[in-house]
């Protein structure tokens, strides 16, 4: 277990500037954490250049991006992508002419799922053929940017890789027990971790996001060496999540999202980071605040802790900028209905007997509960139905507030070499905000 580090002071270090160039090890899809890095390096002008992880063609073969999809692709990022297919995880891996982890769980049912069981020597033979083609492509990606990094320039290297759920029909229907389900249709997440579909799940988690952080560094090895010869600056950063300090009852007290399945891997992330540390390499996990985006709309309740943000502007300085953000986010609410309202329900949800017992750093990450679902699910229900659009939240508007405080300082905080792993509570992101908009 990581020892809670959050960030306190604004760092102010910058070694990037033009001409330095910033790589993204992760597709860019849609808007999250690192659009905002992405806007840091524009402004330090430095060159960009990205990864794809490949499309799946008919037969679920892996394959490059087409013309068309490589234009899309480079015009969204603004820069450079190696057109090399870099899919993480090994769900659809495979020895030539055995099933993929995916294929062998075909059958699944809602019905059945607990007690269908895998054939672990079958699944460590696809892991090691996944890892075999993505090290073996990581490879190759290296040495094409290589050829993109001039003598003297520094690099940073943003790791955005995460996920691993396997393509299983059932599993949806699985998930949305587990992590929407109350009363009659509540999951147990232990049920799901002491399954064999659960145990897959885990190591693909760390296959997708944990371990690509390793096999980037052991793959850019080259390029750091020549970089670091030369005099110039290399770093890593990746996102990660492990609880988010938020005012309660008018103090940062850590809390968090239950349950984080995912929450395993990214220990293993930040496990890979301190290692990278002690071994010279400045790679740092930056632990995120919780955000709504498109992946994470199937965890109810995640965003819950969004709203004690507007709060945390207030506490940390803010002045007319922070205010608008009241008036903005209270806008969207039904005529009526006040924003402090909202969040007097937070704070009464946030001191809750069994919201509070789940605030427990060191057994992170806990199993979810009926009750727990019971109260967490019923809240969220009951402040989206606040709403006048429920397509225009609070919380779409503070996690863009959060996407554009986290690039900053991760930006910032990456330079200044702090730690391996750092924690971005609502203090600092607050503070950064209305720092950018005095």
């Amino acid at each position: 277990m990581t020892e809670l580090t959050p960030l306190r002071q604004l760092p102010q270090a910058n070694v990037f500037r033009k001409g330095d160039v910033f790589v993204l090890f992760g597709e860019l899809f849609g808007r999250g954490y690192v659009n905002g890095l992405i806007d840091e390096a524009r402004k330090a002008g430095m060159t960009i250049v990205g990864i794809t992880v490949g499309r799946r063609d008919d037969n679920g073969a892996l394959r490059a991006l087409d013309a068309a999809e490589l234009a899309e692709a480079e015009e969204k990022l603004g820069g450079r992508i190696i057109n090399v297919p870099l899919m993480a995880g090994f769900d659809m891996d495979a020895p030539e002419g055995e099933q993929n982890p995916t294929e062998m769980l075909s059958g699944i049912t809602l019905k059945n799922w607990q007690e269908e069981k895998l054939d672990w020597e079958r699944i460590e033979r696809c892991r090691e053929a996944g890892v075999r083609r993505f090290t073996e492509s990581a490879a190759t990606v290296m040495g094409e940017i290589d050829k993109l990094v001039p003598q003297g320039a520094n690099v940073f290297f943003a790791h955005t890789m995460a996920g691993g759920i396997p393509r299983i029909k059932a599993f949806l229907a699985i998930a949305n027990r587990i992590y929407k389900g109350r009363g009659e249709r509540f999951m147990s997440s232990r049920a799901l971790l002491d399954s064999d579909l659960g145990k897959l799940i885990l190591m693909n988690f760390d296959e997708v996001s944990a371990n690509t952080l390793k096999y980037l560094i052991d793959a850019s090895q080259a390029i750091r060496e020549r970089v670091t010869q030369a005099g110039g600056e290399v770093r890593y950063t990746a996102y990660g999540y492990h609880g988010t300090e938020i005012l309660i009852n008018g103090e940062y007290q850590w809390q968090t999202y239950t349950n984080y399945t995912q929450g395993y891997a990214k220990m293993r992330l930040e496990s890979i980071a301190e290692a990278a540390w002690k071994n010279g390499v400045t790679a740092t996990v930056f632990n995120c605040p919780e955000i709504r985006t498109n992946s994470s709309d199937i965890f109810v309740g995640v965003e819950l802790s969004l709203f004690p943000l507007l709060n945390a502007l207030k506490k940390e300085g803010g002045g007319a900028w922070a205010d608008e953000q009241w008036r903005i986010c209270e806008s969207l609410l039904n005529d009526g209905t006040s924003l402090q309202s909202l969040l007097d329900t937070i704070e009464r949800y946030n001191n809750d007997g069994t919201s509070a017992e789940f605030r427990n750093f060191e057994a992170w990450p806990m199993d979810n509960t009926p009750a727990l679902a019971e109260v967490m699910i019923g809240t969220s229900e009951d402040l989206t139905a606040l709403h006048k659009d429920k397509k225009a939240l609070i919380t779409d508007h503070l996690s863009s507030l959060v996407l554009e405080g986290a690039g900053p300082l991760m930006f910032h905080g990456a330079s200044e070499k702090i730690a391996p792993v750092l924690w971005l509570s609502h203090d600092i992101i607050a503070r950064q905000l209305n720092e950018l908009h005095k």
